[in-house]
């Protein structure tokens, strides 16, 4: 439908009626004729406005769920950007060697990268995919978290045993906590007090509190744990352990191991189901787990610990994200070199989208 207006007036006041002004119309026509007398005035005032609400409505939505997400390739040495509306990739982005570890600031300007190889953290400027410059680290950084307040970047460094604090603002290295051998899995619990490490040889997940920048707890866990993620409410934490092939809930007040999660998929040899990248819905009822060279993500309800479902995705999943919105959970497969798409609602996988070589790490920003 065509409509054609008058574009010097208001949108009122573009559709002429026939009689003198009506309380509210301010319009009158040339012969005079009071418009309340004439049938059908009322139905069509009554529609014009509708179409009046209806342009308005309409230059004014925003497209929803319209987000980018960054992914790191280990082998490619890059970043490769997707459109989660489009569900396609847009750009590659060159960057320093062996990226692995990534994480954006809080207004999603600024990506950080753990490029292993080259011993430091680089910037990424997100709006013009350009590498602004770099934050000093310990030898080979491979994964990073963020303070809550976003002024802090905590990194594990491989190499040294050590976990690193580096001072966002000034972009110097303001501390270093000794943890076990080689550390990987890092996170921070949401009121950031509480910083985690786990140490892949020592198999164990220390508990280091922020303030003293002491280890208050080691938590011993199965063999080569990876990867730490709290509940949003603080009330959990879950370590994911490659070799062991189980995910240890831990109470973090307590400071104990709560319980294991195991995985059982048919007809597949325990020793290739490997938990690495663990997700929680908002609400914390939901966990998602990446399986390695399962080549699946376990769907697990989070409040009984009971295994859901398994989703065949792409080889060797390693990292998740969520789009903000939770209606989409993007997985980096790393063999396959592609993002597996999965609808959260449906629990369905919905596609692949190829990006670089060895993807490892993925996280989501609003555009």
């Amino acid at each position: 439908m065509q409509i054609e207006m008058n574009k010097a007036l208001p949108i009122h006041s573009r559709f002429r009626r026939h009689g003198r002004a009506c309380r509210g119309h301010p319009c009158e026509s040339p012969n005079g004729v009071d418009a309340r007398d004439k049938r059908g005035h009322d139905t069509r005032y009554a529609i014009s406005m509708t179409i009046s609400a209806f342009l308005c409505s309409t230059l004014l939505v925003t497209p929803a769920g319209a987000y980018k997400a960054y992914v790191s390739n280990e082998k490619g040495n890059s970043i490769t950007v997707l459109d989660t509306d489009k569900l396609e990739a847009t750009a590659t982005v060159k960057v320093g060697r062996r990226p692995r570890g990534i994480a954006l600031n809080k207004d999603g300007s600024e990506l950080y990268i753990c490029a292993g190889d080259d011993d430091a953290i680089q910037l990424l400027d997100t709006k013009t995919l350009k590498i602004t410059g770099k934050l000093p680290s310990g030898p080979d950084p491979e994964l990073l978290a963020l303070s809550p307040d976003g002024n802090i970047i905590y990194v594990s460094n491989e190499n040294d045993n050590l976990v690193t604090l580096i001072d966002v603002k000034k972009k110097e290295m303001i501390g270093d906590i000794p943890v076990g051998v080689e550390p990987e899995g890092m996170a921070v619990s949401p009121n950031g007090k509480l910083l985690v490490n786990t140490s892949e040889t020592t198999n164990m997940a220390h508990l280091i509190d922020t303030q003293s920048k002491e280890i208050v707890a080691n938590i011993l866990v199965d063999g080569r744990p990876r990867f730490a993620e709290f509940k949003q409410d603080g009330s959990e934490l879950w370590v994911s352990s490659e070799v062991g092939g189980t995910v240890a809930v831990i109470d973090p007040v307590k400071r104990e191991l709560k319980q294991k999660i195991s995985f059982d998929i048919p007809a597949m040899s325990k020793e290739a189901i490997q938990p690495i990248g663990i997700s929680f819905t908002r609400d914390g009822k939901r966990a998602f787990v990446a399986l390695g060279p399962a080549n699946r993500v376990a769907v697990i309800d989070a409040e009984t610990k009971k295994i859901e479902k398994y989703l065949l995705v792409g080889q060797r999943v390693w990292h998740l994200a969520f789009t903000p919105d939770e209606k989409y959970l993007l997985t980096a497969n790393g063999v396959s070199n592609d993002v597996s798409v999965i609808d959260v609602a449906s629990l369905k996988v919905l596609k692949s989208i190829p990006v670089g070589a060895f993807p490892w790490g993925v996280v989501v920003a609003p555009q």
